[in-house]
């Protein structure tokens, strides 16, 4: 796509933000060896009118799912672990779950990647019952203690593998894989074997460090005319393994080069082999929840069923395949979208979340695994729209 062309995106973009009253958005298009191209959409911070640049941090939210899959992907290639060992040998806590279906040695890493366990989607499964007065309480457990703590109280809901039930949970057991493999905090991992070799420098986790403060973009949760800030700058705690994933556009550019490749780049394999990361976005069971209305997750253009991959979505439609994966949280929405056929791949970011919902109370802590209206998610349109008209024109 050349400059001119993702000009003419431009007015696309911008009214089906304007559309959702969006605060602020980031948007980058990478194919082949080509220079990144961005757009930037109204103000990183509202009360100070503060505009959005390619600098601007985001909070990517599930999109750290992909790099959580990726290390765990890293381990195994590296004879660490087997995808089908049962998860409980590396987090023996998990012998405390009630699972109806059987032994807990049943449930493998596989299961956790593509979120068929059974277990629950959020993390913290109880609510504050006075949102007025909730600051005691974190949006998401701190400590691990916290976590396992719940699991005498946690149960499967369905047979491991029988079908596909999106879980947080699930990634927070696999972040313990990898730090009690590792010997490396979660964060610590990740930062030196894929933000550090992707030369991804201003990518961090949770709070920003004190040089990138000025950068971090505030978030909202709009419900009709009013808009609920969010808390800035905050901590995901435990679940930083399913969601803490603080960075600019830019440094995701660098990401989504990696992710569609580069013969001539050496590091790419040394990150991960691209026959794993085939493996990863092969699609193994449909990504869908009967009774549920579908979502940025589980929707394709024109009706396609994604599949679920180890740590990513797939989806064909029009003879093409497609890898993405989306994020919530805090106000924040995100989407990574690939096109591994035609070398090309995109990033989106916007920091105001529409629940069209009622108005909400003012927050005293993030809400955790926010989401879009599922009939008017943004992310669902601009993405029939770069598959049907920017990526073919990038190629």
């Amino acid at each position: 796509m050349s400059h001119s062309s993702i000009e003419e995106f431009r007015p696309r973009f911008e009214a089906v933000l304007k559309q959702h009253g969006v605060v602020g958005a980031g948007f980058a298009l990478v194919r082949s060896q080509g220079p990144a191209q961005t757009l930037t959409f109204g103000e990183a911070r509202r009360n100070t009118h503060q505009r959005v640049d390619d600098a601007t941090a985001y909070n990517w939210a599930s999109i750290t799912k992909t790099m959580t899959a990726i290390a765990i992907l890293q381990l195994r290639d590296r004879g660490k672990l087997s995808l089908d060992d049962p998860a409980v040998r590396y987090v023996p806590e998990l012998r405390e779950v009630h699972d109806a279906f059987g032994d807990v040695d049943a449930i493998t890493i596989r299961h956790l990647l593509t979120h068929s366990a059974g277990f629950r989607n959020p993390t913290w499964p109880w609510d504050c019952d006075d949102p007025s007065n909730c600051d005691w309480q974190p949006f998401e457990p701190t400590q691990w203690s916290q976590v396992g703590a719940m699991l005498p109280y946690t149960h499967v809901a369905f047979a491991p593998g029988t079908r596909w039930s999106y879980s947080n949970l699930g990634y927070v057991f696999l972040g313990q894989i990898i730090e009690r493999i590792s010997g490396d905090d979660f964060e610590v991992y990740i930062d030196k074997n894929i933000l550090k070799p992707l030369d991804m420098t201003n990518s961090y986790f949770d709070v920003a460090p004190y040089f990138l403060e000025p950068h971090v973009a505030a978030s909202y949760l709009r419900a009709g005319a009013r808009l609920t800030p969010q808390p800035f700058n905050y901590d995901t705690g435990i679940t930083t393994s399913n969601s803490g994933l603080k960075a600019p556009i830019t440094d995701m550019a660098k990401y989504l080069r990696f992710l569609i490749g580069d013969p001539g780049n050496p590091l790419y394999e040394i990150v991960l082999k691209r026959s794993s990361l085939e493996e990863a976005w092969t699609g193994v069971l449909p990504a869908s929840e009967p009774g549920q209305p579908a979502t940025a997750y589980t929707a394709g253009p024109h009706g396609a069923q994604p599949k679920m991959g180890l740590g990513f979505f797939i989806v064909e439609t029009g003879g093409h395949r497609y890898i993405y994966h989306d994020g919530d949280q805090g106000g924040f929405s995100s989407e990574l979208l690939i096109d591994p056929a035609n070398h090309c791949a995109s990033i989106l970011a916007v920091n105001t979340t529409d629940t069209a919902g009622p108005s909400p109370t003012p927050e005293l802590h993030p809400q955790s695994n926010t989401e879009p209206d599922a009939k008017t998610d943004l992310r669902q349109t601009l993405r029939t729209i770069l598959i049907e008209q920017v990526f073919p024109s990038a190629n």
